[in-house]
């Protein structure tokens, strides 16, 4: 059975803009940019900051074991000293419904909400934050919807999830509306606002920041804390930060149509066959447990997880037989904003470092991503995008295109490092954070080295691209899984170019204990 669909690039799109009326007569008359914002706290121009990072982390609690609270309650002591936290996506397991904000957001996360001390009565899009926001962006699971037959069977009618045995696979009713929970949860939905007169004193009172690309949304903890749209930028300590939908660029390359391309999709054909056997087998399995048991608890997570990248793969293998040449199966426009806005910020003298952080990881070593085909769609249209920006700037350009590439979608955390790779992506430092609350993947056995095949005139060349220097993901399996679960902070110095020091704070699970530890800081 499909339980999980996904819009096409286009619906995703068509639909974001729809949300925040992209470009309407009321926005573009006051010169208003629906791509930046400031972060108005008050401390936006100081060059020593610090602030953390999370992904993947919207799943439920089970009896006596909640990863996600775990992590939260890591980070309260950092919270005086951080200015804001970044989320790497998948905010809300497993379609991003809006049944679940209440569970897996609110909850876990209620001192970082103003009148989170009353968690139970803050509807998920009425959220605002205090003193330390969270800046999210879109995951691949709060895109997900349920298909219909679906939502009968594991949708929130307790009577029917209980008569079929589904209730323990965390799917619910709504599906994430080709991402409309998430928009109405984090972005300034102007299309919710019927009336010319109010739109107009929501603008005049909201947009009222000054950039170099005219008005943009005035972000204020406590007050207002809205993104202005699903990509965006917004400047913080001389850094500028680009925060990008890395959904709408996971298409892979087309499949060629020759006999070796032919074979690969009658191996993909199998490979989905197989796994949807497996899948079967799995929610059998899952049916036959009860989640208020304390003793059946994490095994119905760790079945959960499996079901969760059953779905992954499925949609990976589902994006590699229906690609073609089709340009608009690409968020061509997100890209070229991208683009554009990263010559700006080197043209900028204001600018001394350059942040990026969206959902799928270019680079990665996690068991279930290294090879997928969007990890490698990624990789290459952002390589497009930093050898655009490095032709624009000049052969005199010495440091990397971005100081850091911040991630989730991989359930771990690690740390790596791009080598010479021929590219304008060289060199660049990586962190992934997203082990902060659903079941961690441990590492592959390929080793700390990724390696890329490279298409040159005297043939087929395997090129290192990246080293991992740290990563934190499951080791052990059954009773023996050693489970980290994890944020980072970073803290950046005054100095052009800027000092970063990331520490990485775990809360591990091991039978049926928590310890928390620090792994070892780094700097670059």
């Amino acid at each position: 059975m499909k339980f999980i669909s996904e819009a096409s690039t286009s619906v995703k799109i068509q639909k974001m803009k729809e949300r925040v009326r992209w470009r309407h007569s009321s926005i573009t008359a006051r010169k208003i940019d629906q791509t930046r914002m400031v972060l108005d706290d008050g401390k936006q121009d100081n060059p020593n900051f610090s602030f953390m990072v999370i992904g993947d982390s919207g799943t439920k609690p089970y009896p006596g074991f909640h990863p996600q609270r775990k992590v939260a309650e890591m980070m309260l002591p950092h919270r005086e000293e951080c200015s804001f936290v970044l989320h790497t996506g998948d905010v809300i397991y497993v379609v991003g419904s809006q049944e679940y904000y209440p569970r897996n957001f609110i909850e876990p996360y209620r001192e970082f909400i103003q009148g989170g001390e009353n968690y139970k009565r803050i509807p998920y899009n009425q959220i605002t934050f205090n003193q330390t926001p969270i800046l999210p962006v879109l995951g691949n699971h709060d895109y997900y919807d349920v298909p219909f037959v679906s939502r009968i069977i594991s949708g929130s009618t307790k009577l029917l999830r209980q008569f079929f045995r589904y209730k323990d696979i965390e799917i619910g009713w709504y599906g994430s509306e080709q991402g409309n929970a998430f928009a109405q949860a984090f972005i300034d939905c102007l299309g919710n606002i019927d009336s010319p007169q109010i739109l107009a004193e929501h603008l005049d009172t909201h947009y009222t920041a000054k950039t170099d690309t005219g008005l943009c949304l005035r972000y204020e903890p406590g007050i207002f804390t809205r993104v202005p749209n699903r990509y965006y930028t917004f400047r913080y300590g001389g850094i500028d930060f680009f925060a990008l939908d890395s959904d709408t660029f996971t298409m892979p390359s087309p499949i060629p149509a020759t006999q070796e391309g032919g074979e690969k999709r009658r191996q993909l054909s199998k490979q989905r066959h197989d796994i949807e056997v497996e899948e079967v087998k799995i929610i059998e399995a899952i049916t036959k447990l009860n989640a208020e048991k304390s003793e059946d608890a994490q095994q119905l997570d760790e079945l959960n997880a499996k079901l969760n990248q059953i779905d992954e793969i499925k949609i990976d293998i589902e994006k590699q037989l229906a690609s073609n040449s089709r340009t608009d199966l690409i968020d061509w426009e997100q890209l070229d904003w991208f683009k554009q806005r990263l010559i700006e910020s080197w043209h900028s003298d204001e600018v001394r470092g350059r942040i990026v952080y969206f959902h799928h990881p270019p680079y990665v070593t996690e068991a279930t991503k290294w090879h997928q085909a969007q990890t490698l769609a990624v990789r290459h249209r952002l390589r497009e995008v930093f050898d655009a920006v490095a032709k624009t700037l000049g052969a005199h350009q010495e440091r990397p295109i971005v100081d850091l590439i911040l991630n989730g979608h991989a359930h771990c955390f690690e740390y790596l490092r791009t080598t010479n790779t021929g590219h304008a992506d060289s060199n660049i430092n990586c962190i992934i954070s997203g082990g902060s609350g659903h079941r961690p993947r441990p590492q592959r056995q390929e080793g700390n080295e990724l390696i890329e095949k490279f298409i040159t005139t005297s043939g087929i060349e395997n090129r290192k691209v990246a080293d991992s220097y740290m990563f934190a993901g499951r080791n052990g399996n059954g009773e023996m899984s050693h489970l980290p679960y994890s944020f980072v902070r970073i803290d950046v110095k005054a100095g052009n170019p800027p000092k970063f020091t990331a520490r990485p704070f775990v809360a591990e699970w091991y039978q049926e204990k928590w310890s928390n530890y620090g792994l070892e800081a780094f700097e670059f």
